[in-house]
């Protein structure tokens, strides 16, 4: 079953099955971090008010705006 990285729990582990229809550029940075399909994540916390998301992928925290996350597909493990 496929969700949106939005509506992840936090501490649930994913992998990032679909990147698509975000800005080509925002793809670009996170592909720079190491953040495309395939990528094993795990879900931090959300920030409050539609705050970003908090997501760790080989050791390293990001950051993630809402809108984004709501366009990336991932698969729970």
């Amino acid at each position: 079953m496929f969700l949106s990285l939005s509506q992840l729990r936090p501490g649930k582990l994913a992998r990032i099955v679909q990147i698509n229809s975000i800005n080509a550029m925002v793809e670009r940075r996170l592909c720079d971090f190491g953040v495309m399909e395939g990528t094993i994540i795990q879900l931090k916390r959300t920030l409050p008010f539609g705050g970003p998301l908090a997501i760790v992928t080989k050791g390293q925290s990001i950051g993630i705006r809402r809108a984004v996350a709501s366009k990336i597909l991932v698969e729970c493990i």
